[in-house]
């Protein structure tokens, strides 16, 4: 694996591996990830003729975390700013879950810094609760503000906590320092952005994904102008690598595709 090396860009710190020379290739990784689960497939692409540059993106893998509570619009402007340092007017750019979201936001408002766009189980469709899940949260948050209110801080601070404990997800549980980032992340709904996303855009998805299950894939492919969805039998979240050979052919021949 190419080792990672670190710049200072926008004022932090960041880890980030680049590698290859050709085409520009930005990859964009998960939430809770780094770049170390894209290199499996940027070693792929590299001979392909490919120049990839894969950031841990700030708070992740060995980068520093954002200065403050930051939303995906934020990060997005990291992203444009990483460009600039790199001196990239114009990328590839591949984006899996988490990086799925800062794609869909620069597809929208920057389409003229990207030339195509793949997208591998991306988030930013917001599912649907249950009207039992949120009746619950709504129960939660008006003792939560109540306590809060009454003066007792204290007490709706344990009463945050527990409610976390027993029904935050995986990822909230395990966000640390950037929980309220994440927060802020996940509830924004993305779909008004993937319509206006003005570049050709590749969505892969991984037949069996439990984070962002496949009906959100085709609401994407049904929203994004110009989309495709490929749908990898058998895969889960992480479907670009379960079905690592498929994926490197499929996504160098939509990059290369006139």
């Amino acid at each position: 694996m190419t080792p990672a090396t670190t710049r200072t860009i926008s004022g932090l710190t960041i880890s980030q591996r680049v590698g290859g020379e050709g085409h520009p290739l930005l990859m964009l990784h998960g939430w809770g990830a780094d770049s170390s689960l894209l290199w499996p497939l940027a070693e792929r692409l590299l001979p392909l003729g490919y120049r990839v540059y894969a950031p841990d993106l700030p708070g992740f893998g060995s980068s520093a975390p954002p200065p403050a509570v930051w939303s995906v619009h934020e990060y997005a402007a990291f992203v444009l700013d990483y460009m600039q340092a790199h001196g990239l007017d114009k990328v590839y750019l591949f984006g899996h879950s988490f990086g799925g979201r800062l794609g869909l936001v620069l597809g929208a408002q920057q389409p003229q810094r990207i030339y195509k766009m793949v997208l591998a189980d991306s988030a930013g469709v917001r599912p649907t609760a249950s009207a039992q899940a949120q009746f619950r949260l709504n129960v939660y948050k008006t003792l939560r503000d109540g306590l809060r209110a009454a003066g007792l801080k204290r007490l709706s601070e344990k009463l945050r906590a527990w409610y976390a404990a027993r029904y935050g997800s995986a990822d909230y549980k395990a966000a640390g320092a950037l929980r309220e980032t994440f927060v802020r992340v996940v509830n924004e709904d993305l779909l008004p952005y993937a319509a206006r996303v003005q570049v050709s855009t590749l969505l892969l998805w991984g037949e069996k994904d439990a984070d962002t299950p496949l009906w959100q894939g085709q609401t994407l492919a049904k929203t994004i102008p110009d989309a495709g969805l490929v749908v990898l039998p058998g895969a889960g979240h992480y479907s670009y690598l379960d079905a690592l050979a498929h994926t490197v052919t499929v996504i160098d021949y939509f990059y290369k595709q006139p």
